[in-house]
Protein backbone atom coordinates (compact mmCIF):
# COMPACT_ATOMS: atom_id res chain seq x y z
CA UNK A 1 0.00 0.00 0.00
CA UNK A 2 1.40 3.27 -1.05
CA UNK A 3 1.20 6.26 1.10
CA UNK A 4 0.49 9.76 -0.07
CA UNK A 5 1.60 13.21 1.11
CA UNK A 6 -1.52 14.86 0.99
CA UNK A 7 -3.33 11.92 2.64
CA UNK A 8 -1.70 10.40 5.55
CA UNK A 9 -2.65 7.34 7.00
CA UNK A 10 -2.74 8.28 10.46
CA UNK A 11 -5.87 10.88 10.21
CA UNK A 12 -8.20 9.47 13.28
CA UNK A 13 -5.16 10.92 15.85
CA UNK A 14 -4.70 13.81 14.47
CA UNK A 15 -8.82 14.66 14.49
CA UNK A 16 -9.20 13.09 17.95
CA UNK A 17 -6.40 15.66 18.45
CA UNK A 18 -8.74 18.17 17.64
CA UNK A 19 -11.91 16.78 18.80
CA UNK A 20 -10.33 17.00 22.87
CA UNK A 21 -8.97 19.97 21.76
CA UNK A 22 -12.22 21.57 20.86
CA UNK A 23 -14.17 19.76 23.81
CA UNK A 24 -11.61 21.85 26.16
CA UNK A 25 -11.99 24.88 24.54
CA UNK A 26 -15.89 24.61 24.38
CA UNK A 27 -16.13 23.55 28.46
CA UNK A 28 -13.47 26.57 29.30
CA UNK A 29 -15.74 28.74 27.15
CA UNK A 30 -18.76 27.62 28.70
CA UNK A 31 -17.02 28.44 32.37
CA UNK A 32 -15.34 31.57 31.61
CA UNK A 33 -18.74 32.88 30.10
CA UNK A 34 -20.68 31.75 33.28
CA UNK A 35 -17.99 33.17 35.84
CA UNK A 36 -18.16 36.90 33.43
CA UNK A 37 -21.82 36.85 33.90
CA UNK A 38 -21.68 36.13 37.37
CA UNK A 39 -19.30 38.73 38.21
CA UNK A 40 -21.36 41.29 36.09
CA UNK A 41 -24.55 40.75 37.68
CA UNK A 42 -23.20 41.38 41.30
CA UNK A 43 -21.63 44.46 40.00
CA UNK A 44 -25.32 45.50 38.22
CA UNK A 45 -27.18 44.60 40.89
CA UNK A 46 -27.41 48.28 42.47
CA UNK A 47 -28.40 49.40 38.82
CA UNK A 48 -31.54 49.81 37.99
CA UNK A 49 -30.15 51.44 34.28
CA UNK A 50 -28.56 49.84 31.47
CA UNK A 51 -25.35 47.90 33.13
CA UNK A 52 -21.87 46.85 31.22
CA UNK A 53 -19.04 45.84 32.84
CA UNK A 54 -15.43 45.07 31.27
CA UNK A 55 -16.42 41.13 31.74
CA UNK A 56 -19.22 41.81 29.54
CA UNK A 57 -18.01 43.68 26.86
CA UNK A 58 -14.32 41.29 26.41
CA UNK A 59 -16.01 37.94 27.05
CA UNK A 60 -16.69 37.33 23.41
CA UNK A 61 -13.60 38.93 21.83
CA UNK A 62 -11.31 37.09 24.50
CA UNK A 63 -12.86 33.65 23.82
CA UNK A 64 -12.25 33.87 20.01
CA UNK A 65 -9.09 35.48 20.27
CA UNK A 66 -7.81 32.55 22.52
CA UNK A 67 -9.52 29.87 20.89
CA UNK A 68 -7.86 30.96 17.90
CA UNK A 69 -4.56 30.84 18.81
CA UNK A 70 -5.16 27.40 20.94
CA UNK A 71 -6.27 26.27 17.46
CA UNK A 72 -3.68 27.72 15.21
CA UNK A 73 -0.56 25.95 17.82
CA UNK A 74 -2.72 22.62 17.80
CA UNK A 75 -3.50 22.39 14.25
CA UNK A 76 -0.07 22.98 13.46
CA UNK A 77 1.59 20.73 16.17
CA UNK A 78 -1.44 17.73 14.61
CA UNK A 79 -0.24 18.93 10.96
CA UNK A 80 -3.86 19.63 10.03
CA UNK A 81 -3.26 21.83 6.51
CA UNK A 82 -5.36 23.58 5.44
CA UNK A 83 -5.73 25.72 8.88
CA UNK A 84 -7.11 28.38 6.91
CA UNK A 85 -10.34 26.33 5.48
CA UNK A 86 -10.65 24.69 8.63
CA UNK A 87 -10.23 27.00 11.50
CA UNK A 88 -12.85 29.72 10.57
CA UNK A 89 -15.47 27.68 9.78
CA UNK A 90 -14.73 25.56 13.15
CA UNK A 91 -14.76 29.02 15.52
CA UNK A 92 -17.15 31.11 13.57
CA UNK A 93 -19.96 28.74 13.43
CA UNK A 94 -19.16 26.84 16.39
CA UNK A 95 -21.33 28.68 18.92
CA UNK A 96 -24.67 27.95 16.92
CA UNK A 97 -23.78 24.32 18.61
CA UNK A 98 -22.36 24.98 21.84
CA UNK A 99 -25.48 27.05 22.42
CA UNK A 100 -28.07 24.33 21.40
CA UNK A 101 -25.80 21.88 24.06
CA UNK A 102 -25.72 24.06 26.72
CA UNK A 103 -29.68 24.83 26.23
CA UNK A 104 -30.61 21.18 26.32
CA UNK A 105 -28.39 18.93 28.70
CA UNK A 106 -25.56 21.61 30.26
CA UNK A 107 -21.87 21.71 30.65
CA UNK A 108 -20.94 17.82 29.65
CA UNK A 109 -22.93 18.48 26.65
CA UNK A 110 -21.10 21.62 25.82
CA UNK A 111 -18.02 19.48 25.39
CA UNK A 112 -19.31 17.06 23.77
CA UNK A 113 -20.65 19.21 20.95
CA UNK A 114 -17.17 21.47 20.68
CA UNK A 115 -15.63 17.79 20.81
CA UNK A 116 -17.67 16.39 17.63
CA UNK A 117 -18.05 20.18 15.75
CA UNK A 118 -13.94 20.29 15.58
CA UNK A 119 -13.59 16.32 14.95
CA UNK A 120 -16.08 17.24 11.62
CA UNK A 121 -14.43 20.04 10.49
CA UNK A 122 -10.65 18.62 11.44
CA UNK A 123 -11.83 15.69 9.38
CA UNK A 124 -12.60 17.81 6.71
CA UNK A 125 -9.45 19.19 5.71
CA UNK A 126 -8.52 15.12 3.84
CA UNK A 127 -10.06 14.92 0.70
CA UNK A 128 -11.07 11.12 1.43
CA UNK A 129 -13.45 12.01 4.26
CA UNK A 130 -14.03 15.56 3.33
CA UNK A 131 -17.75 14.90 2.30
CA UNK A 132 -18.41 12.44 5.04
CA UNK A 133 -17.22 15.24 7.38
CA UNK A 134 -19.14 18.09 5.80
CA UNK A 135 -22.12 15.94 6.27
CA UNK A 136 -21.49 15.81 9.91
CA UNK A 137 -20.87 19.09 10.08
CA UNK A 138 -24.41 19.92 8.58
CA UNK A 139 -26.19 17.50 10.80
CA UNK A 140 -24.38 19.08 13.86
CA UNK A 141 -25.66 22.61 12.61
CA UNK A 142 -29.33 21.54 11.51
CA UNK A 143 -29.46 19.83 15.05
CA UNK A 144 -28.95 22.81 16.39
CA UNK A 145 -31.02 25.18 14.80
CA UNK A 146 -33.82 22.36 15.54
CA UNK A 147 -32.99 22.81 19.18
CA UNK A 148 -32.64 26.35 19.50
CA UNK A 149 -35.59 27.77 17.36
CA UNK A 150 -37.85 24.23 16.87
Amino acid sequence: MTTSRTEPQSVLPRVLGAAVTGAVLAAGARAYLSWAGQRSDRICRTTDSLCFTGWNLTAVPLLFTVALIVLLVVYKRLDIRPRLAVIPPTLVLAPIPLSAAHTAAGWWAVALAGGAWSYAWALAAWSRYRTAALAASAALFLGSMVVLYG
